[in-house]
This record gives structure tokens, C-alpha cells and sequence, in this order.
């Protein structure tokens, strides 16, 4: 995939937009449909951005529970974003900050704070123009120094808080001559009960978005299967666009599958030659072929590794599943996660964690779960099954240790349990005076040391790395000599706040208090899942040679 190297601002193309909106429902997959062309435009050369407005009145999303959301994905600069921006990123193999998310929150802060400056000079503020024009102010900037910019509106046309968007973006398109702009609708299109694929739907949607001054250039049909032929035609004459703008986006195995199913499609050859910069495009044969090969792959087989929250939602852990997907990719083996509820530690989710070959705790906060997480960190730790912690999942793996190998009876973390007579785990020492919650927590990237001759060194052959943090609480000081004892081991470490732990007499015990998941990729797993993947590889071929002599 091209690298900063290969590709760059090219000024005497004009900057060029392509807005995503979405029609009947949210949820239909615009992200991905948007994501999955922004890869093949990267493939052919181009450098590509995305940005990701969110119309609620949230600053940011660090406050969100993940069962409205999903998982609060954590940007390099500590930006907490919708998990859209974690596609974004795995799909265009780039870094974004936090200026690739525009929320409604974000915005009128801004605008008022302005106001209560006195910048607007006695002027009566109102939506149209001061908060349209920060909107849009917003996205040129994050766009600066690319040659494509996608910007996915959230929610749906209709939606009153959408509205200021949209008629941001309805100014947009008329204001700059050396910029072109693209308007691309998802809409969905399902199914009546004798089979036939419905159209109505998306004349509604594509109806209430003329109604406010856009016409959409291309539309993009998320249905269970290709769109007919006729399908194609009945929503081209309806919603006024060619026959040939009107794209399929069936469903399929794989999200990693979907830039294969746009470029069968030629939606990205469309928006080259709407954009007028097809002809800057390389020729076929030369474009960036490694997407095509990582996720088309064979795979030589599978393993089954336990995940153990509490978030009965998938997208709560959307970036997890996403680096055991890579980390699987890299050894050419399908990874199945297997929910393990960590409030409800019996009957078959406790059958299921003994069935896995690995468990993997991830973060989270709060009480609900965490004796539950201790109980699968116990039973990897006394079963040599191959374990993974972060963020919380490594918090609570100190705390199963202080217990049951130190016997520290009732050690607990301060932040779930106050009363706890062994805080090994409390709160950081900046976090104390705080009164608000977001955006205070220790977040973004930070370094971290890796001492020679152990398990994190070997898995990130190297003798430091830097990885996304998103946390309040750490390891106690105080117990750190007691703790590392025994056969427990403080691997990683920076300015003295302890960052990876590890056993020694374990085939893979690694706990990372940082989320290393944040920045793996299809290209680029995650070094302690990848070490995960390969300890249960190995453990298998240890096996089989014991079944077989």
C-alpha cells in the first residue's frame, strides 16, 4: 500500500471532496463503502483523507457507553472518536487526529466560546452562517496537503441534527473554483416478501435530500445481494442520476472483502472521472495490488480464542476483533472470537473459555465483570493457555496475582473497589484534583521501554515502542517490589509508571497497559497479537508431535 513517499499533495489537481450521506437507516455500512474507496484510490496513487462528522452534541465520544456508539476509538494525538475513524485508519493505512472528527459538540464550543470573546463583533450568531461556516472551515483544513478528502456525514438525511451538515455541505459545493465536489448516497434496498428488490426507500431518501438543495452524484445500493439490472434502472430514472452512477454494495463475508466488491463495481473508476483525475490515476496494472493479496490469502486453518468483557456487543470491541483478524492474516489462519460474558461466568460461557485456545481480557471501567475477568486471567495463568490482557484486562491480571500467588486476600484496584485493604492498582497521581471526565483521562501515544531478554522484547524486536493509552488508573508503586517477587515481571516501563507485565514460567502471559489494538492493521498486526496467534500455533505444534510420538 503506497506510503507517504509514494504519494503527495498534488496542488494543480485542486483539492477534491466526495460526502457520504446515508438514507433509511443507519448502520447500512457508509464508513466502509466510503473507507473501501478510499483504499483503491490510494492504491492508484492518490494521497487520500477521510473525515467523519458526528451530529451529537458531544464533544468527543469519550463519554459515550459503547452500547450506543460502540468501542471509543483512541487517535495518536488522544483524540477520543467514533470507531468509524478506526476503519478510516485501517483501511487507508494512516494516522488521523483529532481534527477528523467534527462533532456538533465540538463545533458550537467552539462558536460560542468565539461569541463570548466578542470575535463575531456584535453580530446576532446563528446556525447559518457562523455555525455552517466552522463546519466547513473544519473539513478543509483536515483536508489540507491530500488530494482527496472523504467526509461521511453520520446518521440519516432527515435527521434534524444533521441538518446543519448538510447545508453546510450545500454551500460548500458552490464556493471554491479549484475544488470538485462529489455527493454519494447509501441507501438501503431490501427485500419484499416474493423476493423483489425495493426501491421506494431510497426515492424517499434521495427525495429528502433534494428537498435541501443536494443531488446526489452516484448512489450506492446496500442490499443482500447485487442490485438487477432493473433494480439499477428504476432508481437512476426516479432519483435523476445515469444508469451507470447507481452502484451495488452486496454483503459479504468479510468487511476486508468490500474495496474487492467496489472495484468489481468501478465505483472507484466512476468518482476518478467525476473528480477529473482519473487521468492522474496510474494504469491498472501498476496499482498497489497488497490489499488484494493480504485478504485473499488462503488460510492453512483456525483457532478459537476467548474474549472476556462485558459488553454483549461486538462493536464495543470492534478494534480487538479487528487486530486478531490481522493478527491471523499474518500467520494465514482464521481467528474466531468467542464471546465469554464476564458477569455471567458459568454454564456455557465458562465451557466456552475452556474450549478456547487463548483468552484475551480487554479494557473497559467500572465494577460489572471485573470478578469475572480475574476468574479467566486465573485460569490462563494455572492452565498454560495463552493470555492476552489490556488496558483493564492487564489491571486486573496484577490484581489475580496479588491474590492468589501473593495472597493478598481482597486486593483489588482503588477505582472498583475504594475499601480495598491492597490498592495494587490506583489511581495516577495527575488524575487526583480532576472534576471533569472527558478528555482527562492519561490518552494517546506514549513511549514505552522494553527491558532486554524478555517476552515484550521478543514480541516487538525492539527495544521501546509507542502505543495509544486510554486510562486513569495504574499500578501502585508501593507494591511493585512484592509483586515482582516471583515470577511475575515488569517488562515495560515509562517514567516509571509500569506499562507491560509478563510471567516468566508461562507460554505467553503479556499484559499491556496501553491498547495495542488501536494501531494494527491489515498489513501491520499488532506485535502481542501476533505473539498471541503464535503461542497458540505453537502450543498446537507441540501438541501433535506429543499425540504423535
Amino acid at each position: 500500500m503506497p506510503t507517504e513517499s509514494d504519494t503527495g499533495y498534488d496542488p494543480e489537481l485542486g483539492r477534491k471532496f466526495v460526502f457520504v450521506t446515508g438514507g433509511v437507516m443507519s448502520g447500512l455500512g457508509k464508513g466502509i463503502t466510503a473507507a473501501s474507496t478510499g483504499r483503491l484510490l490510494a492504491n492508484a496513487g492518490f494521497d487520500v483523507t477521510a473525515v467523519k462528522i458526528d451530529p451529537y452534541l458531544n464533544v468527543d465520544a469519550g463519554t459515550m457507553n459503547p452500547y450506543q456508539h460502540g468501542e471509543v476509538y483512541v487517535l495518536k494525538d488522544g483524540g477520543e472518536v467514533d470507531l468509524d475513524l478506526g476503519n478510516y485508519e485501517r483501511f487507508l493505512g494512516t494516522d488521523m487526529t483529532s481534527d477528523h472528527n467534527v462533532t456538533t459538540g465540538k463545533t458550537y464550543q467552539h462558536v460560542i466560546e468565539k461569541e463570548r470573546a466578542g470575535d463575531y463583533l456584535g453580530n446576532t450568531v446563528q446556525i447559518i452562517p457562523h455555525i455552517t461556516d466552522d463546519i466547513k472551515r473544519r473539513i478543509r483544513e483536515a483536508a489540507e496537503g491530500t488530494d482527496i478528502c472523504l467526509v461521511e456525514v453520520g446518521g440519516t438525511v432527515g435527521d434534524i441534527e444533521g441538518m446543519p451538515y448538510l447545508e453546510a455541505l450545500r454551500q460548500f459545493s458552490h464556493e471554491e473554483d479549484d475544488e470538485d465536489v462529489l455527493f454519494a448516497h447509501v441507501t438501503l434496498i431490501p427485500y419484499s416478501q416474493n423476493g423483489e428488490q425495493k426501491t421506494k426507500p431510497t426515492q424517499h431518501s434521495v427525495k429528502e435530500l433534494r428537498s435541501i438543495g443536494l443531488q446526489p452524484d452516484v448512489l450506492v445500493g446496500r442490499c443482500e445481494d447485487h442490485l438487477d439490472a432493473e433494480t439499477r434502472e428504476k432508481i437512476a430514472l426516479f432519483c435523476d442520476v445515469p444508469t451507470d452512477a447507481v452502484f451495488s454494495n452486496p454483503d459479504v463475508e468479510d468487511i476486508y472483502h468490500v474495496p474487492l466488491m467496489v472495484e468489481e463495481e468501478g465505483l472507484d473508476e466512476y468518482v476518478m472521472e467525476e473528480l477529473h483525475v482519473a487521468d492522474e490515476a496510474l494504469p491498472r496494472g501498476e496499482r498497489d495490488s497488497r490489499w488484494r493479496d493480504l485478504v485473499t490469502r488462503e488460510r492453512t486453518g483456525e483457532i478459537d480464542i476467548a474474549l472476556v468483557g462485558k459488553y454483549a456487543f461486538e462493536d464495543a470491541y470492534m478494534s480487538i476483533h479487528e487486530a486478531l483478524k490481522h493478527a491471523g492474516i499474518h500467520r494465514n489462519v482464521d481467528v474466531n472470537a468467542l464471546w465469554v460474558d464476564a458477569d455471567e461466568m458459568r454454564d456455557h460461557h465458562t465451557e466456552r473459555l475452556r474450549e478456547a485456545d487463548a483468552v484475551v481480557v480487554p479494557g473497559g471501567f467500572g465494577s460489572r465483570g471485573s470478578e469475572g475477568k480475574v476468574e479467566a486471567i486465573r485460569h490462563a495463568r494455572e492452565n498454560d493457555v495463552p493470555f492476552l490482557g489490556l488496558c483493564l484486562g492487564f489491571q486486573m491480571a496484577v490484581v489475580e496475582y496479588a491474590r492468589n500467588v501473593l495472597g493478598l486476600e481482597g486486593a483489588h484496584s482503588a477505582e472498583i473497589d475504594e475499601e480495598t485493604p491492597y490498592p495494587v492498582i490506583d489511581l495516577l497521581p495527575e488524575q487526583y484534583d480532576l472534576e471533569d471526565l472527558g478528555g482527562t483521562m492519561r490518552l494517546g501515544a506514549h513511549t514505552t521501554d522494553i527491558d532486554s531478554g524478555t517476552l515484550a522484547h521478543e514480541v516487538y524486536d525492539a527495544d521501546s515502542c509507542t502505543e495509544r493509552h486510554r486510562h486513569r488508573y495504574e499500578v501502585n508503586p508501593e507494591y511493585i517490589d512484592d509483586l515482582e517477587a516471583g515470577s511475575l515481571t515488569f517488562s515495560g516501563r515509562a517514567n516509571n509508571r509500569m506499562e507491560i507485565v509478563e510471567l516468566d514460567d508461562h507460554p505467553y502471559f503479556l499484559g499491556t497497559q496501553f491498547h495495542p489494538e488501536f494501531r494494527s492493521r491489515p498489513d501491520r498486526a499488532s506485535p502481542p497479537f501476533v505473539g498471541l496467534v503464535e503461542a497458540v500455533l505453537d502450543r498446537a505444534d507441540m501438541t501433535e508431535r506429543e499425540v504423535e510420538a
